[in-house]
């Protein structure tokens, strides 16, 4: 075990740390002092603080089942959202891609980690959320605990925050390994965040993981891994709480985690219960006790970086505290349960034909039967789209946030029709200015196959509607961009998503704005 610092840390962190680290039988190098910040730069008017606790391989509805009076407390107080995570081919529900995704605020296709193996790792161009605030606010202290080896240590394939982290602190835990590692994590972290000044920490335990392997998620075990972690959680926020200047200071505090777990134990694949993570967060400006379904993994790190007033373009992740408008979200509480499929669990309730108002769908063109769900665009969200076939690549739909558009002319192929897919997505019309340039903007996720079409289409006033993008190859998860040049005269423009196919694949749409 070693803890590996770098950076400048106060002479007294010095006195204490290496205190600690001695009961602890750690070895502690402390690097030279950062100079003092200006006293104005630690009031909440400024700058806040930033706790991030990860537990690794967590499922939240276990969280509700165990003893956990202070996991539980952050939901009471604050937020709790559900998010699904990726498959392969984007990445295994593992550790390496999760807990990368959390910390650089971008999926597996700009990170790079697919796997434990941190094989095509891209920290260099998006790195950890602790390494932009010391590229952007080095005089800002940062801090990193953990005791699975990647994510602090160089000697395992991360680290997942890197050298420039003012104190990491990173000791070997395993499966058996984590419940005597995790104790000492805990009183580290605490250690620091209450006698030191922290701007930003990232706390991280593994026994919960740990119990999900030799036991699974369903055992009484995992429920009580669960309950030994929650009482190392409640000794972070006594420690926070505790700080002499904690009154004056502005603290944000999010619990994550990196994979779900099966019932039996184990995780890397593509269902639903590996694919499920969390986000708990309480702080200002997040309402106690509240629930949303349009929150992802990669906002962990976008949260934790506007809280201590880093800007960073780019990102994958929004703040918690800037949710999107998109129009299909507001279809949730009329989502439908499965009319013909059957891999759906029967009390999902995850679709609807019935589109926001002031949209349309054109199903003139349509052929008729088929399976009732995809019977031209769709409104769904993940848990319900992704399990009616898995394994072909549904799953990457990670942009999308809550509920999306979809067409999905292999799914509807799977009963009995006459003729094709073909069904149009069209917006309201919207106002434009004639001689302007409007963006035309919207998440998609599409995979091609010989034979289907996807087009989007734009008409102005009322007229023809001409192709702006053609859509002939994989779009896999992607932001789409499309300047618009409005013709002289025009006042309103309105777009169209057409789709036709018979057996082929799928494509999603979601948070069309016209910026």
């Amino acid at each position: 075990m070693s803890t590996v610092p770098s950076g400048r840390t106060l002479a007294v962190a010095a006195t204490a740390t290496a205190l600690l680290a001695t009961a602890l039988g750690v070895h502690t190098a402390v690097a030279a002092p950062k100079p003092a910040a200006p006293a104005a730069a630690t009031t909440a008017a400024t700058t806040g603080k930033v706790l991030v606790i990860g537990i690794d391989g967590t499922v939240l509805d276990r969280i509700k089942a165990a003893n956990a009076p202070h996991l539980k407390g952050l939901m009471a107080e604050g937020l709790t959202a559900r998010s699904t995570l990726y498959a392969s081919p984007m990445a295994a529900t593992s550790s390496g891609p999760g807990w990368s995704t959390i910390a650089t605020g971008v999926w597996p296709d700009k990170h790079g980690v697919k796997d434990n193996t941190f094989t095509g790792k891209n920290y260099g161009a998006y790195p950890d959320v602790l390494t932009r605030i010391e590229n952007t606010r080095p005089a800002l202290n940062t801090y990193a605990a953990a005791d699975w080896e990647p994510i602090t240590s160089t000697d395992a394939g991360g680290p997942v925050f890197s050298a420039k982290v003012d104190k990491r602190l990173s000791l070997k835990g395993d499966r058996d390994g984590y419940d005597t590692e995790d104790p000492k994590i805990a009183a580290a972290a605490a250690a620091e965040l209450q006698d030191q000044n922290p701007d930003a920490a990232f706390v991280y335990f593994g026994q919960v993981d740990g119990a999900g392997h030799s036991y699974g998620a369903a055992s009484q075990q995992y429920l009580d891994a669960i309950g030994r972690v929650d009482v190392m959680v409640g000794r972070l926020l006594t420690a926070v709480r505790n700080r002499p200047a904690y009154a004056q200071e502005n603290w944000k505090v999010l619990v994550t985690t990196d994979h779900g777990h099966t019932d039996a134990g184990g995780h890397g694949g593509s269902t639903l219960q590996e694919r499920g993570t969390f986000v708990i967060a309480k702080g200002a400006g997040i309402p106690a006790g509240s629930v949303r379904d349009d929150v992802r993994l990669v906002d962990v790190a976008a949260t934790a970086l506007a809280q201590v007033g880093v800007a960073a373009p780019g990102l994958d992740g929004v703040p918690l505290d800037a949710p999107d408008n998109d129009p299909f979200d507001t279809l949730r509480p009329g989502l439908q349960a499965r009319v013909d499929e059957t891999g759906i669990p029967a009390a999902t309730k995850g679709f609807t034909h019935t589109p926001p108002a002031g949209w349309t769908v054109d199903n003139s063109k349509m052929g008729t039967g088929g399976v009732t769900e995809w019977a031209g665009w769709a409104f769904a969200t993940d848990e319900f789209w992704s399990q009616s076939q898995r394994d072909q690549w549904r799953e990457l739909n990670v942009r999308s946030r809550d509920v999306f558009a979809v067409a999905d002319s292999d799914e509807w192929d799977d009963k009995s029709h006459t003729g094709s897919f073909d069904s149009t997505l069209i917006t309201p019309k919207w106002p434009v200015t004639g001689g302007t340039t409007r963006t035309l903007a919207f998440q998609t996720h599409y995979r091609q196959d010989a034979g289907q079409t996807a087009q989007v289409l734009v008409s102005y006033n009322g007229g023809a509607a001409t192709v702006v993008k053609n859509y002939t190859a994989d779009a896999v998860a992607k932001a789409e961009s499309i300047a618009l040049q409005v013709p002289a005269g025009a006042t309103d423009v309105q777009v169209r998503f057409r789709y036709s196919g018979t057996n082929n694949w799928f494509w999603t749409v979601d948070n069309v704005t016209l910026g």
